[in-house]
């Protein structure tokens, strides 16, 4: 990618202050607002709380969810995988598959179950793709999960790209209770953070709030438009 180079920048914005009849600004200003109410929304509610909320936000939003644990998990996950038709599955590649038991599931009783497995792989662009779009169920893991709006937060990645989510007819979102957060507030200040932390973030992030839904014509939902048409959360009680 060609990047480019700015030549005479100091002289360009020190000519423009010079004709308002004042010295350069060298620092952006910030207000200070002295009302934040996206800061006071649901800023106490414990994880069970937020859960129940959450909860009740997936109804609106035509999602099923599941509430798991870790012991459980591999039999909720293959449960929800029979509903939707088995088939074929997509899944990213993340370490957090192991952690919760799922490695044995995924690599071993599925293919002997005769349902067609692959692992997102970063040497294999093209492969991703093309398995992305003939299966029939994506499996992704939120990074934080905003209980107000029922939205997940995956991070596009070498090991997790974005058509997981987008290209299956079937989604299916394994949310660590951990990850729960009040709403978007709490989402955006955690990604300023590691961008003020110097930490390297993903050029996409996405925010998926259950299966896919316009509502674009005449008002009229419609689901499946641009995206998959049916989506479940998974919440695992990991704490």
């Amino acid at each position: 990618m060609m990047t480019g180079t700015i030549q005479h920048r100091e002289n360009f914005l020190a000519n423009i202050a010079q004709q308002l009849g004042r010295s350069p600004i060298t620092t952006l200003p910030r207000p200070t607002w002295q009302y934040q109410p996206q800061n006071r929304t649901l800023k106490d509610a414990t994880r069970d709380e937020l859960l129940e909320i959450f909860m009740k936000q997936c109804a609106n939003i035509h999602t099923n969810i599941v509430i798991s644990n870790c012991a459980k998990l591999s039999q909720d996950l293959q449960s929800v995988v029979d509903q939707y038709g088995g088939q074929s599955i997509i899944s990213s590649r993340d370490e957090r598959f192991q952690e919760f038991g799922l490695s044995e599931l995924m690599t071993e009783k599925w293919p002997q179950s005769n349902i067609q497995y692959y692992e997102w792989n970063s040497q294999q662009p093209q492969e991703n793709i093309l398995h992305a779009e003939k299966a029939n169920i994506g499996i992704t893991i939120s990074e934080m999960t905003l209980a107000e709006s029922g939205t997940a937060v995956l991070f596009s990645s070498r090991d997790q790209g974005r058509s997981i989510s987008f290209l299956p007819e079937k989604s299916i979102i394994l949310i660590p209770k951990s990850t729960m957060v009040p709403r978007m507030t709490q989402a955006a200040r955690w990604i300023r953070e590691k961008i003020n932390n110097g930490e390297k973030i993903p050029s996409c992030i996405n925010f998926i709030t259950g299966p896919s839904n316009s509502a674009d014509i005449e008002m009229i939902l419609i689901v499946g438009v641009h995206g998959p048409i049916q989506a479940t959360y998974i919440v695992i009680e990991d704490r």
